[in-house]
């Protein structure tokens, strides 16, 4: 079986240049997806090279203003990932962008490699993002939905973010999409990248895969943490009891109709149907949505 330390990587140890976090479809290995976190001081700015690549600028604390193509967006942001959904931007392939912040943030820059460039830059209201509260019991969750089929356009860049109460189990049952099948699932890569409420605080993420293909991951995962998953079942991120996980979800493929299916593992699918005689966690929604 593979190793854990390929797929996992811990806080600190894929820095690069200015980004605290830099995840290159080269650097994972595979051809789509990316990731990069950038932290500024107040009254910095990065400029960023867009290439092949479709970007968002997703702050997860603070605010910014981004310049691209001619533009100006201002983005409001948030306190923590915990307490509010936040705006965003799209930035297409083959822009020139600038990101600056008077007070200082930490932005994420999730990526998706693409030969289309159909989309220009624009502003997503945090207004319309769709807030879901996914499962039940203890497997009770919170998606909030920013940039998938239905919600926001773009190539192929897929994006959302997960909070999971403590003591929860998100990405439950354990599923897949590293196949294409038309109706049935989707050929993506996925990257995770974990923050953690609480000082100490930590959870657990799994990942495995087959004889045929082997993967195997359980890594204890702590704030600033990512975890990469080209393939396999993933499932569960557990959030361990008095901490509350969150997790940035991004996912590209080549697939041309940008869809998201899923495939459980019949092993454990049947989780889903115990779901309609519990309630949803009453710790949900996080924050502002309370």
């Amino acid at each position: 079986m593979t190793s854990s330390a390929k797929y996992h990587l811990p806080k600190g140890t894929s820095a690069d240049g200015p980004y605290d976090l830099a995840i290159t479809p080269e650097s994972a290995g595979w051809a789509y997806s990316g990731l990069r976190i950038l932290t500024l001081k107040p009254g910095e700015e990065h400029a960023l090279s867009t290439g092949e690549n479709e970007f968002l600028v997703l702050p997860l604390t603070g605010g910014c203003t981004v310049a691209v193509d001619g533009q100006g967006f201002e983005l409001g942001g948030r306190t923590d990932v915990f307490s509010a959904v936040t705006d965003f931007a799209y930035l297409p392939r083959e822009s020139q962008a600038v990101i600056s912040s008077a007070d200082g943030g930490t932005y994420a820059l999730p990526s998706a490699r693409t030969e289309r460039g159909g989309h220009s830059a624009r502003y997503g209201r945090k207004e319309d993002v769709p807030v879901e509260l996914r499962g039940a019991g203890a497997c009770s969750r919170q998606v909030n939905n920013y940039c998938l089929p239905g919600t926001f356009d773009a190539e192929q860049l897929l994006v959302c973010e997960v909070l999971t109460p403590g003591s929860n189990w998100s990405s439950y049952p354990p599923h897949k999409h590293d196949e294409a099948r038309p109706g049935v699932e989707s050929e993506l890569e996925k990257i995770y990248h974990f923050q953690v409420a609480g000082e100490n605080g930590f959870g657990y993420q799994r990942v495995y895969g087959t004889d045929e293909r082997p993967i195997d991951v359980l890594a204890e995962i702590r704030s600033g943490d990512t975890v990469l998953i080209p393939h396999g079942r993933h499932g569960p991120s557990v959030a361990a009891p008095g901490y509350d996980l969150y997790y940035l979800d991004v996912m590209a493929g080549p697939g041309q109709n940008r869809a998201w299916l899923i495939c459980d593992d019949p092993a454990h699918g049947w989780v889903r149907d115990t779901w309609a005689s519990q309630d949803v966690d009453d710790r949900l929604p996080f924050g502002e949505h309370r």
